[in-house]
């Protein structure tokens, strides 16, 4: 008989209200174990203030969200010891050194220190950053933050990975190094979710979609589904952009 295998994520009903105005409007969503989602929409679609309910960082009007089973708001030591939430702008500390820094956010989470510090080293060598280790953050470039901040997110070795704008900042070499991680960390069967304004990316390395109009999940599927949603409007062999645009009414990415 086979186990029951909960989502990595499942959303129902999910509201939140900014001065009366729905920024997540009843939002469903179910993303499975082991897949790499992306989540896309024009600005001001809902995708960041979700990310950031999935993450307990912002309480939900109504609705309901579960991580990996666990139910955010009645577990939420349960459901975030499952996840990792890096946002377009992370926070660092910029006194420390990027070993320090490592230290810290594994003792947050309870990681013994011999761990904590072998696993720092892994990271940084895996995100080319063991040579400056011993450099203060504040001296990082944007870049360079950033894949730290990703070392951070994953100092824990979460099984769900949520990322907002990842490869903001990145040049080619270090955006590839980061796409590789994520890539080894699906095949492993972690989950990633991501938000990105480059459609490439998410036409690339994304075995599913969710497209975000409004507050609310107006598509889902690979790219070939995605294309039949609006086959009757474009082309068989539409990119990804032709699709989103299509299905978005032009709206901004």
């Amino acid at each position: 008989m086979m186990s029951f295998r909960p989502p990595a994520l499942e959303i129902a009903g999910l509201t939140k209200r900014f001065g009366g105005i729905p920024a997540v409007d009843r939002l469903d969503l179910t993303i499975p174990q082991g897949e790499f989602h992306a989540l896309l929409g024009p600005n001001g679609a809902g995708k960041t203030t979700t990310l950031r309910m999935v993450a307990g960082l912002l309480n939900p009007d109504s609705g309901r969200i579960h991580v990996m089973g666990h139910d955010m708001m009645s577990e939420p030591g349960q459901a975030k010891a499952n996840l990792a939430f890096l946002p377009d702008d992370p926070l660092l500390y910029g006194k420390l050194r990027a070993l320090e820094y490592l230290e810290f956010v594994a003792g947050l989470w309870g990681i013994t220190p011999d761990i904590a510090m072998r696993r720092a080293e892994e990271l940084l060598r895996l995100l080319d950053l063991w040579k400056h280790s011993g450099e203060l953050v504040e001296g990082y470039s944007r870049g360079m933050q950033q894949k730290l901040a990703l070392a951070g997110a994953l100092i824990h070795d979460p099984v769900v990975l949520i990322l907002d704008e990842p490869l903001t900042g990145l040049d080619a070499a270090a955006a590839r190094l980061v796409k590789d991680l994520l890539l080894e960390m699906v095949a492993r069967g972690g989950t990633v979710i991501l938000t990105t304004h480059i459609l490439e990316i998410a036409e690339r390395l994304a075995q599913r979609i969710s497209i975000v109009h409004r507050g609310r999940v107006i598509a889902q599927g690979g790219l070939d589904e995605l294309r039949a949603d609006v086959s009757a409007q474009g082309k068989p062999d539409s990119t990804l952009e032709e699709v989103f645009l299509q299905l978005t009414a032009g709206g901004e990415t």
